[in-house]
């Protein structure tokens, strides 16, 4: 399994408390065996549960410039026109929303190859993924893609109720390539696409998708 490096702190401080268990348990209960067997076998779990919270696992990309494509693992709560106020100044757009639980992949990637026209974090509230509020009141990052073909497309990471670290690499004026990681959010939460409405939809609502591999909508 490989581990992602916005993983290491977390892990080290998971092993600490694991050892500070394991060290009560076998040294203040060591001759009750079902404390024992509780003690380890919550060890065990916590230390499982963080592991995979932060695996990263190789994904092959086929490029495919008509394609948008999932920028995280999970599973689609919206797909709804809505008036974007941010960056595309009341335009209509299509939003489609990817609910991350803890125990996907939290790796986030970009959904098309293009430029970088737009990069900016917001402060805010740390609401439920699925609230109707927090894709903007939540604390979260925006970034806009401009398409070979002049098509934009906007995608926010947003952080959750148990998400509160979000991680972005995007820089404005870079390049971005299709299927390659851009940023991470600790404990998942929501990643939404605001599209063109002239894109076609290959999803639908509660359907699981993977990052990098799932193709969300095409371009028309």
């Amino acid at each position: 399994m490989t581990i992602h490096k916005e993983g290491y702190p977390s892990i080290v401080i998971t092993v600490v408390i694991v050892a500070i268990i394991n060290a009560i348990t076998h040294y203040s209960f060591h001759d009750y065996a079902i404390v024992l067997w509780l003690g380890y076998s919550l060890s065990a779990f916590l230390l499982i549960i963080i592991l995979q919270f932060f695996r990263s696992p190789s994904r092959t990309v086929i490029i495919n410039d008509n394609n948008i494509i999932a920028p995280a693992d999970g599973k689609v709560v919206v797909i709804e026109e809505v008036r974007e106020h941010e960056y595309f100044k009341s335009e209509k757009r299509l939003q489609i929303s990817i609910f991350m639980s803890p125990l996907n992949v939290h790796v986030n990637r970009f959904p098309i190859s293009g430029i970088i026209k737009y990069v900016k974090y917001h402060p805010g509230l740390f609401l439920v993924a699925w609230h109707p509020k927090s894709s903007t009141d939540n604390e979260r990052t925006t970034i806009v893609v401009k398409h070979d073909n002049g098509k934009e497309v906007m995608f926010r990471q947003i952080a959750g109720a148990v998400a509160r670290r979000i991680v972005n690499n995007a820089a404005h004026g870079n390049d971005a390539v299709q299927g390659e990681e851009f940023g991470f959010i600790k404990f998942g939460s929501r990643v939404d696409l605001l599209l063109p409405t002239s894109v076609k939809v290959k999803v639908k609502l509660e359907e699981k998708v993977k990052g990098s591999q799932t193709v969300i909508a095409t371009f028309e």
